[in-house]
């Protein structure tokens, strides 16, 4: 019941998103065209490529605050606020892209227009609430005139935040040397990958959200020294997302050519078989890294960094390692898609290793 605390909490990691927010803003529009190129972008694609990016820059204050407010709300246990404002906005994206597309033929910008709107309005409409709850909340002591920052409680949550942080900006990194790669196979290979890894995406979001869910009950139960709670958090979180992967893989496998085929302009020829032979290839290892992603989900609510950078950084440098090399023997393409399962695998090892062996009294004292 520290609500002061939380509510200098709140104010400080809003100042320092800001900031953050800035520092990528301006990196993004002063060399966003020349990363473009170092990628291989085909030179046809180049100055659409440019547009949607510049756009989608200008949107990053929406994105960073939405995600922000979601890591409060989910804190103070409510996650169905920040559910409804991203449906509301996801659908409305939906009906804005075909009105800017179509009706008001905008093309690529229309797309780009669409989704910095929808995200705005989320955006606002997340902060607000958050703003509205915090004041909401009586601090101890009413005349205190509340701190709008604090190093102290900075520097705590960024020994969390500064990992994950880097994990996501390495990933990103590590993907768009990957996405170099396939540029170099042209535009139909381009544009299958594009479309299948729409697919894959959505598992990969789903799987990692049910991991932070995991990190945010591993934290609980390790503060309340229940560490029997966590093992068998971690035996449902195992259950839970096998249970999501064996209808995605099945369909995957088997349906690909149709789900493929949704997002494709041209579905047909090198396009599609790119997108379908994706699928075909990663989708049954979505139980390994989803595995993978349970474990580092304790293994990062129980504040072991260490070995959470470990296992995630192992993944990023195989996939990458392995697709560069692969894709330049007679495997070509399907040289690149066996890098990730690779990649997937072997870190997964890693991962569910750091958390059978982890002591949870040691940790718990170390906290």
């Amino acid at each position: 019941k520290k609500f002061s605390g939380l509510k200098t909490l709140v104010y400080t990691v809003l100042i320092s998103s800001g900031v953050l927010c800035v520092v990528l803003m301006t990196c993004g529009f002063l060399f966003g065209g020349a990363l473009l190129k170092l990628i291989r972008t085909p030179t046809e694609l180049l100055a659409d490529s440019k547009l949607y990016l510049d756009i989608y820059i200008a949107g990053l204050p929406f994105m960073f605050y939405y995600n922000v407010a979601t890591g409060i709300f989910s804190a103070m246990g409510d996650s169905k606020t920040p559910f409804i404002f991203l449906a509301c906005s996801s659908t409305a994206n939906i009906g804005m892209d075909i009105l800017f597309v179509h009706s008001f033929s905008m093309g690529v910008a229309g797309v780009a227009w669409a989704t910095f709107i929808c995200q705005g309005v989320s955006c606002i409409l997340a902060v607000a609430f958050v703003l509205k709850r915090l004041h909401a909340l009586e601090c101890e002591n009413r005349g205190d005139r509340v701190p709008v920052f604090s190093w102290h409680l900075f520097g705590r949550f960024a020994e969390i935040a500064v990992p994950s942080i880097l994990q996501q900006s390495f990933i990103s990194v590590g993907n768009i040397i990957i996405q170099s790669v396939i540029n170099s196979f042209g535009a139909a290979v381009m544009a299958g990958y594009s479309a299948a890894v729409k697919l894959n995406n959505m598992v990969i979001t789903s799987l990692t959200t049910l991991g932070n869910g995991i990190s945010n009950y591993t934290a609980q139960n390790l503060g309340a020294s229940k560490y029997d709670r966590i093992k068998s958090g971690f035996r449902a979180g195992i259950k839970l997302v096998w249970a999501l992967c064996v209808p995605l893989v099945a369909l995957y496998v088997f349906a690909g050519q149709p789900l493929v085929h949704i997002f494709l302009e041209s579905p047909t020829g090198q396009a599609m078989d790119t997108g379908v032979a994706f699928l075909r290839i990663i989708a049954p290892f979505y139980f390994i890294v989803s595995a993978k992603l349970v474990s580092d989900g304790v293994l990062r609510g129980a504040g072991l960094m260490k070995k959470f950078m470990i296992a995630t950084f192992t993944d990023l440098v195989l996939r990458v390692a392995l697709a560069e090399v692969l894709s330049r023997t007679a495997l070509g393409t399907t040289g690149i898609w066996i890098s990730w399962p690779i990649g997937w695998t072997i870190a997964a090892a890693l991962s569910i290793v750091f958390y059978a062996t982890v002591r949870w009294e040691k940790v718990y004292t170390a906290a």
